[in-house]
Order: structure tokens, then C-alpha cells, then sequence
């Protein structure tokens, strides 16, 4: 009843889920366009103009994902400078060094361990990024970026399923649109990558909800 009563609550209240949601699908699809264009040029034909390639994509896609988190927050100043382009920087080692150590050690340990310690990195990146857009940083805030990490670890640990699952593809009936016919194909890459999108995006639900309830 006491928020029946008091309308601008309630109309805060739906502007913070509404905001919540936008930022959580545009921060997803930053992460899911950036790794996603990273991973499939990284097994792909590795190069070195290739590798500088997915790294620029890294690094760019971590700074514009900081940037969405800065104007949520826009009651919080998000402090700028070198901190955030250390810290974009060291995401994108995160992942290389995830893919390159996956690759080293024999499956499934290999594979397992590398996912593991991209999850733990990721979780130390919320937390700091919480610790900055907060006034202040309880202990369960802290943890509430463990949860965040660990969804962004099991959608890297599909993209590893896609590209090393034996190659299969499927093909659907030749469809007739007008003059031409169109024939969709559906192979484990694609799919994902549409896996880590979607959980990329519930990953970041999660985070701007905790912060918008701050």
C-alpha cells in the first residue's frame, strides 16, 4: 500500500528495470560482438595482422562496455583515466591467455582450467567496476560479481564446445522467396555464439541491477 501511495516510487522503481534491461542487452551484445569477432578470427588463420586485429576488437569492446556502465550510473561519476585502460587491457590478456592455455593443456583439463581462471579475472573486473560506481562496497557486493564472471566463463566455455565439437551443419530445405531460394545453415559456431550472447546478457542483468538498487 505505501508504494500505491507514493507513485514517483513506483515510476523509479519501472524506469530502473527499463534501464536496467536496455544497458544489460547493449552491454551484452558489446561483449558477444567483441569476443565473438575475437574467437572467430583467433581459430581461425592466426596471423600476425589477425592477432592485432582481435586484440584491438578486445581492448575496444571492453572500453565501450565501461562506458555503458558509466552512463547507467550516471548519478555515480565513474572515474576515468589510464585505471580503465589497464583494465580493458588486462580483460583482453584475460581472454588470450583463456583461448592459449585451453589450447596448451590436454581436454578436459585444459579447457576447464583456463574457463575457471577466465571466470575468477572477469569477477575481479565487476568487482573493481562496482568499487567505483559505489560510495561504498559491502562484502555481498563484492560477491555479487562472482556470479556475473562465472555466466561470461560457461558462454566462453560454449564458444570452446563450437569450435571443437566434430564439424557438423544443418541445412534446411531450399525456401522460395519470390525469384530466388534462400537455403539456411546452422553450424556449432553460430550457435555458439548465440549461446554466450544470451548469457552474456543475463550476466549483465544481473550487474546493473545491483548497481541501479545502490
Amino acid at each position: 500500500m505505501s508504494v500505491l501511495r507514493q507513485p514517483g516510487v513506483l515510476g523509479r522503481t519501472r524506469r530502473q528495470h527499463v534501464l536496467g534491461a536496455t544497458a544489460a542487452l547493449s552491454a551484452g551484445a558489446v561483449e558477444t560482438v567483441s569476443v565473438g569477432v575475437w574467437f572467430v578470427l583467433a581459430v581461425g588463420s592466426r596471423t600476425t595482422t589477425t592477432a592485432l586485429l582481435g586484440a584491438a576488437v578486445l581492448v575496444g569492446g571492453a572500453l565501450l562496455r565501461t562506458r555503458i556502465v558509466a552512463a547507467v550510473v550516471e548519478g555515480r561519476r565513474l572515474r576515468r583515466g589510464p585505471r580503465w585502460v589497464g583494465l580493458s587491457l588486462a580483460v583482453a590478456a584475460a581472454w588470450i591467455c583463456w583461448l592459449l592455455l585451453a589450447e596448451a593443456v590436454d581436454s578436459p583439463p585444459g579447457p576447464i582450467v583456463a574457463t575457471g581462471l577466465l571466470g575468477a579475472a572477469l569477477s575481479a573486473q565487476f568487482a573493481l567496476e562496482q568499487a567505483a560506481c559505489r560510495s561504498r562496497s559491502a562484502d555481498a557486493d563484492r560477491l555479487a560479481a562472482v556470479v556475473p564472471g562465472l555466466l561470461l566463463a560457461l558462454g566462453a566455455g560454449l564458444l570452446l564446445w563450437a569450435a571443437w565439437v566434430p564439424d557438423w551443419t544443418l541445412t534446411t530445405p531450399p525456401l522460395s522467396l519470390g525469384i530466388t531460394t534462400v537455403v539456411v545453415r546452422i553450424e556449432p559456431l553460430q550457435l555458439g555464439v548465440l549461446g554466450f550472447g544470451v548469457l552474456a546478457a543475463f550476466a549483465h542483468q544481473r550487474r546493473f541491477q545491483r548497481l541501479l538498487e545502490s
